[in-house]
C-alpha cells in the first residue's frame, strides 16, 4: 500500500471510521504510523508492556494467549479490526501474543497521537474514540452473555 489514498480506501465504510468523511479520515490517518509485517511474526507479546494500538488495514491475525503451556486462541482479526487499545489508556501489560497469518499492514496509534488529534481534528478524534467505545461495549456484551450461558449451562446444554 503506497498512499493514504489506499489506505483510507480500505479502511471506509469499516466500524471504527464509518462516521468519517473522506476528508475526516485523511486527516486522522496522516497522524498514524504504517507498520508491515510478514506471516508468522508477532505483533505484540503477550505480558509486555503497551504503548500503543493498531489497525489490521491487510492481512490476518490471529489473537492467542498462553497459560499453564497451552495456547488459547481467542480471535482472528481482518482487515477494519484493531487490538491493543487497552494501552490507551493504561500502561499495564498485553493480555495475548497477536501473531501475522499473512503478510500485514498496519496503522499504529499511540496517546500521544490521540492527544494531537483531539487538539488538531477534534470531531474526527470524538468520532474515532465512539467508535472505539462501541465496539468494546459489543465485545462486553458477548462476553458477559458467553460468561453467563457458562454459569447457567455448564455443559453446554440449551432447552
Amino acid at each position: 500500500m503506497s498512499t493514504s489514498t489506499e489506505t483510507r480506501d480500505k479502511l471506509k465504510g469499516k466500524s471504527l471510521f464509518v462516521e468519517f468523511t473522506d476528508e475526516e479520515l485523511d486527516d486522522f490517518l496522516e497522524l498514524l504510523d504504517l507498520v508491515r509485517v510478514k506471516k508468522g511474526e508477532i505483533i505484540v507479546k503477550q505480558d509486555d508492556h503497551g504503548d500503543c494500538m493498531f489497525i489490521l488495514v491487510t492481512g490476518g491475525a490471529s489473537v492467542i494467549h498462553h497459560r499453564d503451556g497451552k495456547d488459547i486462541n481467542l480471535a482472528a482479526l481482518q482487515p477494519g479490526d484493531f487490538f491493543g487499545e487497552l494501552a490507551l489508556v493504561d500502561a499495564g501489560v498485553r493480555s495475548a501474543d497477536v501473531i501475522a497469518l499473512a503478510d500485514c499492514t498496519l496503522l499504529r496509534l499511540t496517546q500521544a497521537v490521540v492527544s494531537a488529534a483531539a487538539g488538531v481534528y477534534p470531531t474526527a478524534a470524538f468520532k474515532f474514540l465512539i467508535a472505539i467505545g462501541r465496539i468494546l461495549v459489543g465485545r462486553f456484551r458477548q462476553t458477559n452473555q458467553r460468561y453467563v450461558d457458562t454459569l447457567l449451562f455448564p455443559g453446554g446444554a440449551k432447552d
